[in-house]
């Protein structure tokens, strides 16, 4: 089979796209045929050596894609039934290797680069208005990085439940994407503040998203007393510390928010799945796929997503 490969730390130059030797099938496993990948900054940062890889070199990037159960061994999967994953290494390959009860069966009208680009970020997505915080009419929410594979997720996911949404995106491009999602207002990062006061008639809003980091500060700030601050990323770095004082005095609620908290046996994975793509199937949900590359093109991918130009999910494909 072939694989995206490198041997080394660096640009996306390391990238190869060659011959590898075919994944061994372990108990309790099935052998993929790939068809999709979905590309994240994950796969930048293990790129770079600044993040955690499994195994050793050669290394294969990936964790989340779609294809067709080659092998299906003891898994309780048939051959040729069409699956997606989130979260099993070594997807940027013709054939992976996935434990069983990483598997989710795509229905009928989600096809693998649909799967592909929503599953890691719209399961995100989903718990954070389902466990991180439960979103009533009405309320006004602020969504940093809103343009961003999970924000236009979250964003319409608010916007369908009825919360007037303040998006947070870098260019006027972004923010156009971002009211197509429904949201009510948009802000870059300079002016952000200013307009949730107005949007908010002085009072702060009901709930922060944040998954940028370093405007942790800023999103206490914005929410109102008795408000919500949900923080799950740190794209542009780690926040300053939270004196506990700051939230006694004006009754905040801080909450961290982590997927992998969330996803904890193969059953919970697989309805929270369901629940996501019934969302997509019925138009409530609408995904976005910035650009497709082919997976032999990933050096290109890649650097596409570094320019930050990416408005969506940047898929490879085979």
């Amino acid at each position: 089979m072939k694989a995206l490969v490198f041997e080394a730390f660096g640009s996306a130059d390391v990238l190869q796209w060659r011959e590898h030797p075919e994944p061994a099938r372990g108990p309790g496993q099935a052998i993929v045929r790939m068809h999709a990948v979905g590309l994240n900054y994950a796969d930048v940062y293990r790129r770079k050596g600044n993040y955690h890889l499994k195994g050793s070199p050669p290394w294969i990037l990936g964790y989340e894609g779609a294809g067709v159960i080659e092998e299906g061994g003891d898994s309780g999967f048939a051959a040729g039934t069409r699956v997606g994953f989130a979260d099993m290494p070594h997807a940027n390959a013709e054939l992976v290797a996935v434990d069983a009860d990483k598997l989710i069966p795509l229905p009928e009208g989600i096809d693998f680069e649909l799967a592909a680009a929503v599953l890691l970020q719209g399961l995100t997505a989903q718990y954070l208005v389902t466990d991180s915080h439960v979103p009533r009419s009405g309320e006004i929410a602020i969504v940093h990085a809103a343009a961003g594979g999970v924000g236009l997720l979250l964003t319409q996911m608010l916007a369908t439940r009825g919360v007037r949404v303040l998006g947070i995106a870098s260019s006027r491009e972004k923010r156009a994407a971002v009211l197509d999602a429904g949201a009510e207002a948009t802000a870059d990062y300079e002016n952000w503040s200013a307009q949730a006061l107005a949007l908010s008639e002085g009072k702060g809003v009901d709930v922060v998203y944040d998954s940028v980091g370093r405007t942790l500060g800023e999103s206490l700030a914005a929410a109102r007393v008795g408000g919500h601050v949900v923080f799950y990323g740190m794209a542009a770095g780690d926040p300053d510390p939270v004196d506990p004082r700051l939230l006694m005095d004006r009754s905040l609620s801080l909450t961290g928010g982590d997927l992998w908290n969330v996803l904890v046996s193969a059953e919970v994975r697989r309805e929270r799945a369901a629940a996501l793509f019934a969302e997509i199937l019925d138009g409530r949900l609408r995904p976005r796929i910035a650009k497709r590359f082919a997976i032999a093109e990933g050096a290109a991918a890649h650097r596409y997503l570094e320019s930050r130009a990416a408005i969506g999910k940047v898929l490879l494909t085979f």
